[in-house]
């Protein structure tokens, strides 16, 4: 199984994450969002040893300045929320970074989306609530795609992980689920999923 934990604080959760080797690591830039990274917090990026896990930047339609003046060098991915089209993916990779594009998911049409994408590295599916933990509808987890370059956002928690892995989803996107203050991840949350997914895999 893949995890990735969004909406990070730079100086509160990384070591954990990278203690419990969560795959990637996600910082919002979005100035709407409750997470959202301030850009003076990204050059303590730096002090941490990544050992496996990835950084990501998690961007809305970022433009070439803001990916240069301020991710590059700095993360492993740039995850791509907006308009963004598959050329635009091609033009972020050549910048030097590897692409996760999320595809929301209202109902099963959107689903197909995902194939306008063939540059993107990884797909993420998740709701139109994004930050706002909207539950995935069961019957259209089941008509995903499945393999190692899909992953599922939307209200995954240590109470519905075992059962939305039965239906063959083994990359999961956390995100509000892992805290009990908005904007603030809880790490006894991450801790007890951690075990949860654990006790899954053994």
């Amino acid at each position: 199984m893949k995890i990735k934990i969004c909406g990070l604080n730079v100086a509160r959760d990384v070591q954990l994450c990278i203690d419990l080797k969560v795959d990637f690591l996600g910082f919002v830039f979005y100035k709407k969002s409750p997470r959202n990274v301030s850009l003076e917090d990204i050059k303590f990026l730096s002090k941490y040893t990544k050992k496996n896990s990835s950084f990501v930047a998690v961007t809305v339609n970022p433009t070439d300045k803001f990916i240069n003046d301020n991710l590059l060098g700095k993360f492993d991915y740039i995850q791509l929320h907006g308009t963004e089209t598959n050329q635009r993916v091609v033009e972020i990779k050549k910048l030097g970074f590897k692409i996760i594009k999320a595809i929301k998911i209202k109902d099963e049409k959107d689903i197909n989306e995902y194939k306008k994408f063939d540059d993107a590295d990884i797909i993420l599916f998740d709701t139109p609530g994004m930050e706002r933990s909207i539950v995935f509808p069961k019957e259209l987890i089941k008509k995903l795609p499945r393999g190692d370059k899909f992953a599922l956002a939307g209200s995954i928690s240590e109470n519905n992980v075992k059962n939305i892995s039965k239906l063959g989803v083994n990359f999961f996107d956390l995100s509000s689920s892992l805290e009990s203050e908005l904007g603030y991840k809880d790490h006894l949350k991450i801790k007890n999923f951690f075990n949860k997914i654990n006790e899954l895999q053994n």
